[in-house]
């Protein structure tokens, strides 16, 4: 109840932050809060972001992802949608604008890189950042998100390096040690050396 009141009031607050689009407030409906909840007062401020950043060709979908724990927001190229943790509402309208703008530069690196695959936090990154009005951003976010703490009880091991990997949850894709790929295969997935599942360690670093 507490993030419903908080969001359905959440909208004209954001805007008068952000000093975007003044008169969106009384154009578009309040957003009705839910798993998966468009948010369309953030959608037409992304496309205004975009567009002053010249990019015109994205149409950007906002979501409020009450899935989302420790993570601020997603960012998918696939399907050109944003993820936005709820939780960012209780902190500031600066964070959500923030938030914002660091997944959507992800978006303007990738438009303007075409199909080169680039890095997430590569340089065109962080170019794309400052264009956004966030010149200083961080890769990584330090909101005081409660991390909740699960025990790794699934692990896996390269059988060419003996590069171990621990997992929460047991890997259902196949998965090779890149280290390997990377020297033996110019990057590319090899089978040879995709991980399989061992016996848990007596001694692993968390």
């Amino acid at each position: 109840m507490k993030h419903t009141q908080l969001m359905l009031s959440f909208g004209r607050t954001v805007l008068r932050h952000l000093r975007l689009l003044p008169d969106l407030a009384e154009e578009t409906p309040r957003p009705r809060q839910g798993a998966g909840r468009r948010d369309p007062i953030l959608e037409k401020i992304s496309r205004q972001l975009l567009r002053g950043a010249g990019c015109r060709d994205v149409a950007v979908i906002v979501r409020w992802n009450p899935r989302l724990r420790t993570t601020a927001g997603l960012a998918c190229w696939r399907t050109k949608t944003i993820s936005l943790n709820p939780k960012l509402v209780e902190i500031s309208p600066g964070e959500v604008q923030r938030t914002l703008r660091h997944e959507l530069a992800h978006f303007l690196a990738q438009h303007r890189a075409g199909r080169v695959r680039i890095a997430a936090h590569g340089p065109e990154w962080r170019e794309a950042c400052r264009d956004l009005g966030i010149a200083r951003e961080s890769r990584c976010h330090n909101l005081p998100f409660k991390r909740s703490r699960h025990e790794r009880k699934h692990f896996y091991a390269c059988r060419e390096c003996g590069t171990t990997l621990a997992r929460v949850r047991p890997v259902k894709k196949r998965v090779a040690c890149l280290r390997c790929c990377r020297k033996h295969n110019a990057g590319r997935y090899d089978e040879r050396y995709r991980f399989v599942q061992v016996a848990a360690p007596d001694r692993l670093a968390a």
